[in-house]
C-alpha cells in the first residue's frame, strides 16, 4: 500500500530544486500535463527564474505527444 505514496514523493521531491524538476519532467515524456502546468505556475512565481527554463517548459508543454 505504500507504492502510491512513494512514487507520489519521488515525482514531487522538495529536495530537488525548481530547475531539476523542470529538467526532468521536460525529458520525461510520459509526465502528466497537470505536473507539468503545476511546474510552470511555480516557476512563474520565482522572480528570479531562469527565462530558459520557462520557454523549455512551455515548448514541452505544446510539444506532441508522438515522437
Amino acid at each position: 500500500m505504500s507504492q502510491p505514496a512513494q512514487s507520489m514523493s519521488q515525482s514531487m521531491s522538495p529536495s530537488k530544486s525548481l530547475q531539476q524538476q523542470i529538467s526532468e519532467a521536460v525529458q520525461n515524456r510520459a509526465a502528466p500535463i497537470s505536473h507539468l502546468l503545476r511546474l510552470m505556475s511555480a516557476l512563474d512565481a520565482d522572480a528570479s527564474a531562469n527565462e530558459n527554463l520557462r520557454h523549455q517548459l512551455r515548448a514541452r508543454i505544446g510539444a506532441p505527444l508522438g515522437g
